[in-house]
């Protein structure tokens, strides 16, 4: 029998987590179906948004990710402390963004004058959204419901999309950590749908080396999916691995990028007896292949932040 997700997830032992959904019956309703011959990679780019839009609004970072034709893999971190730093107008900018809130928390969104009483309900109705945007189980709703409510609306249909309920999996340590998220960062390759990390679509690594996750479009899809009420912030990037500074400030994934690249390669390149694919070994060095010097992951690196916060004020600015 099933557990609990309460008795499943402890921050108090591991803060991280790999999770994964799957589409019933195992079908490709996120890539090619083979059977009826239809088409519907573009749905994967929708859970990609989607998980990167709902990181920003959650106490809840990514370390990795990757968007297959019929599941998908998350590693999070979960942040409760994130939400520490939150103002009431905060949470309320946050949650009306995902739902439209009780009447009382419009009505206080708006400006309205509320009366004590009033005002201390829409108190208690903040604290409620609150401990709902550090929860992994309503980041997943948040990411689950409106993909399947949109993709059967594209296919005119009712019904399951996702199987069952989600799969959590504690990462206790740093080495499950690491191991769980080049499993996750080369699953395009076991899979035989890529043939080198840094040209595996719809994965974490890819955002990583390219740097070309675009928030303007994936906001305004969203919201034209009437999946997304509005969205003025700055996007959270993905959890920034150490760069050798202990300095560094916030908490770090605790490896070096490079290290961790070349850790992917080499285990890419490694055959499994279940598994059809892997990196072809005549493949130069990955650090060869996307010619990543240290001196250029590192000014990389210190822009990422930056760099997405411009993106999000120029969204802004022409709404």
């Amino acid at each position: 029998m099933a557990r609990p997700r309460k008795e499943q997830l402890d921050i108090k032992l591991t803060p991280y987590y790999h999770v994964t959904s799957r589409c019933v019956r195992r079908a490709f309703l996120c890539g090619y179906d083979h059977a009826t011959h239809t088409n519907y990679e573009h749905r994967r780019q929708w859970v990609e948004d989607r998980i990167r839009l709902l990181s920003s609004l959650f106490a809840i970072d990514i370390c990795s990710y990757a968007i297959m034709s019929n599941h998908y893999h998350i590693v999070v971190k979960l942040c409760p402390e994130q939400a520490d730093t939150w103002t009431e107008e905060d949470v309320m900018r946050r949650w009306l963004c995902l739902f439209h809130g009780t009447r009382l928390v419009q009505r206080y969104s708006k400006g309205q004058v509320l009366s004590a009483i009033e005002q201390q309900t829409v108190s208690e109705s903040l604290a409620v959204y609150k401990d709902r945007l550090k929860d992994l189980s309503w980041f997943m709703k948040c990411l689950n419901e409106p993909t399947a409510r949109r993709s059967n609306k594209e296919d005119k249909c009712t019904g399951h999309f996702w199987e069952g309920r989600y799969k959590a999996q504690a990462m206790v340590n740093e080495s499950t950590l690491l191991s769980g998220m080049a499993y996750v960062d080369l699953n395009p390759i076991r899979a035989g749908v890529a043939e080198t990390p840094e040209h595996s679509a719809h994965t974490s690594l890819k955002e990583r080396i390219t740097q070309s996750f675009n928030v303007k479009k994936a906001v305004e899809d969203q919201m034209a999916a009437g999946h997304l009420l509005g969205f003025n912030m700055a996007l959270k990037p993905l959890l920034p691995f150490f760069n050798g500074d202990i300095q560094q400030g916030p908490p770090s994934i605790p490896m070096r990028f490079a290290d961790y690249l070349e850790l992917v390669d080499w285990t890419g390149r490694v055959a499994r007896q279940d598994k059809c694919g892997r990196i072809p070994s005549q493949c130069a060095p990955i650090l060869t292949r996307i010619n990543l010097s240290s001196e250029l992951w590192l000014e990389n690196a210190t822009k990422f932040e930056a760099r997405y916060r411009v993106l999000a004020r120029r969204r802004h600015s022409n709404e």
